[in-house]
């Protein structure tokens, strides 16, 4: 992990789930780390880390943000964006199918904003998800937005070299977005992973790893690393 020592890094979304294993990972390591979230609260220990606020769809607010900060070495977005629409297409209000791009939206801004405050040999990492390459019944908007998400890292991968662009692609991960709690809980997620060649929910810091592993490998960029606990294939 030393060569993380004297990075300064960026992470939007930040201050939960697999934004904030990224910032507390990243500050282990000895990086600089601004963890940034619209409410600017970290959830649990900070130590090493600072907070700032900023809605990814504030692009005023994003430009004043990276100039506060900049220059960076690595800028991870982990922020939702929003509510993401569910359930059959034919079915669904299609202003929450919209509704659902605030993710790619937020990203566009963010690396459009962030980019220019990038090291030359800095790099980008965005997060999808699995239903982007395997969409499951009910999960078509965050299917469409999560291959904009991937396609956008590969388009833009060329344009903005030798700076790096990545995406990581998480499976079902145990953080906050899922609201139930208790037993509940534990029956949900073991329902939606009981299939997986790794039966079980993944943990925010196991995303965490592989964002990790693309942000400090030089020799990876424009490409999609899945920690989805072999949801693929499934």
């Amino acid at each position: 992990m030393s060569r993380f020592q004297n990075k300064k890094a960026l992470v939007l979304g930040g201050t939960s789930g697999i934004g904030l294993a990224v910032s507390r990972k990243l500050a282990d390591a000895g990086a600089e780390v601004i963890a940034v979230s619209r409410r600017g609260a970290i959830e649990g220990d900070a130590a090493g880390i600072q907070v700032d606020s900023c809605d990814v769809l504030d692009r005023k607010g994003l430009a004043e943000l990276f100039d506060r900060h900049g220059p960076l070495d690595y800028l991870v977005c982990a922020a939702t964006g929003g509510a993401r629409a569910r359930g059959p297409f034919l079915d669904m209000d299609l202003d929450a199918f919209q509704g659902s791009f605030a993710k790619l939206w937020g990203y566009t801004n963010a690396v459009h904003a962030g980019v220019p405050h990038l090291k030359a040999d800095g790099a980008v990492v965005l997060v999808s998800g699995s239903p982007a390459r395997r969409c499951r019944p009910g999960m078509l908007a965050i299917s469409t937005v999560g291959n904009a998400v991937e396609g956008f890292a590969r388009a833009l991968a060329p344009e903005i070299a030798p700076k790096r662009i990545n995406v990581v692609s998480p499976g079902i991960i145990d953080t906050p977005m899922f609201p139930v709690s208790g037993k509940e809980r534990e029956e949900t997620l073991s329902n939606m992973t009981g299939s997986h060649l790794i039966p079980r929910a993944g943990q925010p810091e196991e995303v965490a790893e592989g964002i990790l592993f693309v942000l400090g490998n030089e020799f990876v960029t424009g490409t999609t690393v899945d920690v989805d606990g072999g949801a693929l294939l499934s």
